[in-house]
């Protein structure tokens, strides 16, 4: 059996390398070679030079005409170094890079038509020119056509930049990459990781699905745990903090009632000749116009000039002044609430009256009137 299985590995492997030159390197297992690194390019590895001229070019905003006129030697020089020509051109508002017969990397140019992208994006000369180191990238984030309304991409820009331009420059220290907010792109420059990172932060933060604050909390976790040999090999979802999205009330649209549909179109209106041919205007001679026009103008003119003269004379008019309450007035107020003190004792009186005849006995009533008194009833007491 373990002789079967020895067989079955051996056919895989043999089945692995098909093509002619699919064959096992002797470098293949060596633990020292580390095929991530970026090896610096050697010129003598490409001596012969290049067989073909390649040549990229780009516009740039007029506003920054100056700025490229000043700094350009620089640019040539650094662009220099490497073999490569470039050319400013002011008339078309282009600047163009081209491989010459002393340009030995290949990818140099990809490089400079980087820097040239950079550069027509506001990127500062001193840090555009060193996208030509090779560990060094770039990437220009477009976020003009993520949300279509004006007012809300602008406010969910300013997020990303944040107050003072503190929330960019946490991106950058976490990042690692350098961060420029310019019109509708996001230019950035770092590694590979770093603007995967970025990428991920912009739109999330253009697309309002998640802030960039809470990006930068997320990212402070991972640096902390990345300092934790343990943690190494293990997942690390338990470990960062989970954002959920709040609904925000938003203001109700108020819907317009809508009318009833009706097939036929709405009734044409009377033209300014229709109205005049109403009112008879119309066949009235000029100078009878002109005086009816002349007539209107006048008294509107009076009305006006009414109107501003009682605005004006309003101000002229004493306030009315407040009446000083008498003595004689106060004293009269008193000998009205006493007489009606006087006048309700009496009215209680006869109120008081009228319910003792109205519970008089019948008895005591005829017993009186034919001089007989009645007999009081007997109480009767327990005698101990």
């Amino acid at each position: 059996m373990e002789h079967d299985n020895v067989d079955l590995e051996h056919e895989v492997k043999t089945k692995k390398h098909k093509g002619k030159h699919d064959k096992p390197k002797p470098w293949d297992d060596d633990p020292n070679i580390d095929r991530w690194k970026v090896e610096k390019f050697d010129p003598s590895w490409n001596e012969g030079g290049m067989l073909e001229v390649s040549t990229f070019s780009t516009l740039f905003p007029q506003y920054l005409e100056k700025y490229l006129q000043e700094s350009w030697p620089k640019v040539k020089s650094a662009l220099k170094d490497h073999g490569v020509s470039c050319e400013l051109n002011l008339v078309d508002g282009s600047m163009t890079v081209t491989t010459t017969r002393k340009t030995r990397d290949p990818y140099i140019i990809v490089k400079a038509r980087d820097l040239i992208k950079l550069l027509s994006r506001s990127v500062p000369v001193a840090q555009a020119i060193k996208i030509l180191n090779d560990e060094m990238q770039c990437d220009v984030i477009k976020i003009g056509n993520l949300v279509r309304n004006k007012e809300r991409f602008v406010k969910r820009r300013q997020h990303l930049i944040g107050p003072n331009s503190s929330t960019l420059k946490a991106l950058e220290i976490l990042t690692g990459c350098y961060i420029l907010v310019q019109g509708n792109t996001v230019a950035a420059m770092g590694s590979f990781k770093g603007l995967k990172q970025v990428r991920k932060i912009v739109e999330d933060c253009i697309q309002n699905k998640m802030h960039p604050v809470y990006h930068i909390k997320i990212l402070m976790m991972r640096k902390e745990l990345e300092k934790d040999p343990a943690l190494a090999n293990e997942n690390w979802d338990r470990f960062l903090p989970k954002f959920k999205k709040k609904n925000v009330q938003q203001k109700k649209v108020k819907s317009k009632e809508k009318k009833p549909y009706t097939p036929f179109p709405p009734p044409q209106q009377p033209s300014k000749i229709d109205m005049q041919l109403e009112t008879g205007e119309y066949f009235l001679s000029d100078k009878t116009k002109s005086a009816k026009k002349w007539q209107e103008k006048q008294e509107k003119q009076a009305e006006k000039t009414a109107e501003t003269k009682r605005k004006r004379d309003a101000a002229y008019i004493a306030p009315e002044e407040p009446i000083k309450q008498d003595s004689n007035v106060k004293t009269n107020d008193k000998e009205d609430v006493a007489a009606m003190a006087t006048s309700l004792k009496k009215k209680a009186k006869e109120f008081g009256k009228q319910k003792l005849a109205e519970n008089v006995d019948a008895e005591a009533y005829i017993a009186e009137a034919g001089g007989e008194k009645p007999k009081k009833k007997k109480s009767k007491h327990r005698h101990s």
